[in-house]
């Protein structure tokens, strides 16, 4: 007997498992706790903000896979709605930080972030394009006019 997965639904585990991993590094950041990952990231030149980048961009790539690319339009611009929100709870978090006496708030930190989620945004709906993937392929051509 064959078990067969649904691809959406992995989509969706390893999003919630990518966003639970982020959640608990925020938590250790905003707690003043140690982790190899902090480590890691102080190891070399901009690691913190390459860290920024691929992790909200990660999360941001998964995100837009679980949501099968779901799409609304705003100033006659086709949007992502995994991207969008993901944007939106990115700047609280980081706007945030200006309260905790051990964090600072970084607008480069936030660029770094930005510059993830809009990279990642754009790899998706190239890889969409590209490979007919999601749940409307022409929706997902950015609206150019």
């Amino acid at each position: 007997m064959r078990f067969r997965v649904n691809s959406l639904v992995i989509n969706k585990l390893l999003f919630v498992s990518f966003l639970c991993f982020i959640c608990w590094i925020i938590y250790l950041a905003n707690t003043g706790g140690h982790s190899l990952f902090f480590t890691l990231v102080r190891s070399f030149p901009y690691g913190d903000k390459v860290g920024h980048f691929g992790l909200f961009g990660m999360l941001t790539l998964l995100a837009n896979m679980a949501t099968k690319n779901a799409m609304f339009t705003l100033a006659n611009m086709r949007c992502l709605w995994a991207s969008a929100v993901i944007v939106v709870l990115v700047t609280l978090e980081e706007l945030s930080q200006h309260f905790l006496s051990h964090r600072n708030l970084d607008l480069y930190d936030w660029l770094a972030d930005m510059a993830g989620i809009s990279c990642f945004s754009l790899l998706n709906l190239y890889v969409a394009n590209k490979f007919r993937c999601g749940k409307d392929v022409n929706s997902t051509k950015l609206n150019r006019e």
